[in-house]
């Protein structure tokens, strides 16, 4: 519905038309210039206000649009007349939806008269530069974010305005290969203080000769004393040939894995023979002469501890050593002298008595 103050005007101007002739006509006619959008252009009507002049030229205007003069102001002949058309345009804001409405008619133009944080900085969808047509504009405006970036174990904080992940890789010139690792995935919208990382895995193989260590197989043996072994067959290593995958990341080996073996030549396993005689099962007969005498030195020797073994070998309650209780026929009773009973040690050292006396005892003065 047109405004009141138009339709008394268009009234009036009627009248005038219609009752005062050629000569009221000819006043009522007025030469103006019309500016539309910034363009001018030459126009001339019969006239009393703006309204009638807009109306000559076919020119309808909204309540966002601006007019000046008012529409209702009178019209003076060589007058100009502005009319800025107002235009809507959304701007997505990193993701959020905002309408303004402008009468600029490029988009920089209108940039700069909101009052956007780092519209300076920020990233358009379309030229600033962009004409803004007369049904409006949107446009995608990305604002500048603080990330981190990890490339290769090496760390570096940054501002972008990239929209995705994969936006900001290329941004950085940062190209992966197939083996590298990238989280989060190269679609992840880019938010402030995300952090980027992309791991370098490199994947290769190498092969290498290695020896195959042998086995030691055991075979009891009663002839032999419980402890004692006896070497029957010696051991061989044998040989393979085996293939690693060697996964790297960041330049660090986080895995070793076999992927193929050929063997080249077989091990050959060692046997052994394990004594299972126990002590006291020889039958040999026992020799318990001066065994007083042997007392009284195993009181020195050993504090009359027959099954004493500290480790700094000799052993028992005589303290053999291992080699004289072997020569001396200790092993008719037991491997090791501590192992034997005080009569079977006694045995054993009234043997070596006989051959070489009290010689070999240290504590031979308290015989």
């Amino acid at each position: 519905m047109p405004k009141k103050s138009t339709v008394l005007a268009v009234g009036a101007l009627t009248m005038a038309l219609l009752g005062g002739g050629t000569a009221a006509a000819s006043a009522l006619h007025k030469d103006v210039t019309l500016k539309v959008d910034g363009k001018t252009v030459p126009a001339g009507a019969f006239a009393l206000t703006v309204s009638d002049v807009l109306a000559s030229q076919g020119i309808t205007v909204g309540d966002r649009d601006l007019v000046y003069p008012a529409l209702d102001d009178t019209v003076s002949d060589g007058e100009t007349i502005t009319v800025a058309y107002s235009r809507p345009v959304t701007l997505t804001v990193d993701g959020s939806p905002v309408t303004i409405h402008t009468t600029a008619t490029t988009l920089d133009a209108a940039l700069g008269e909101f009052q956007l944080r780092e519209l300076g900085q920020s990233k358009l969808s379309i030229s600033r530069s962009a004409a803004l047509p007369r049904e409006g504009l949107s446009v995608d405006v990305t604002t500048p974010k603080q990330v981190t970036l990890k490339v290769g174990g090496k760390k570096q904080d940054l501002t972008t305005t990239s929209d995705t992940v994969a936006d900001l890789l290329a941004e950085q010139g940062v190209i992966l290969d197939a083996d590298d690792v990238l989280k989060p995935v190269a679609t992840t919208d880019v938010t402030a203080e995300l952090t980027v990382t992309v791991d370098r895995v490199e994947v290769t193989t190498k092969t290498k000769t290695e020896k195959i260590p042998f086995q030691t197989t055991t075979r009891k043996n009663s002839s032999l004393w419980l402890g004692e072994s006896k070497l029957l067959q010696s051991g061989r290593d044998g040989e393979a040939k085996r293939t690693y995958e060697i996964t790297k990341v960041n330049g660090k080996v986080k895995q070793t894995k076999r992927i193929a073996e050929k063997i080249v030549a077989e091990p050959q396993d060692a046997v052994k023979a394990v004594g299972t005689k126990k002590a006291g099962s020889s039958g040999k007969g026992l020799n318990l002469a001066r065994a007083a005498m042997w007392d009284r030195i195993a009181k020195c020797e050993s504090g009359k501890r027959w099954h004493i073994n500290t480790g700094n070998g000799y052993y028992g309650g005589l303290q053999f050593s291992k080699a004289s209780w072997n020569a001396n026929g200790g092993r008719d009773f037991a491997a090791y002298p501590h192992q034997a009973s005080r009569a079977e040690q006694i045995t054993v050292a009234n043997r070596y008595y006989a051959k070489a006396g009290l010689k070999p005892w240290g504590c031979r003065h308290a015989a």
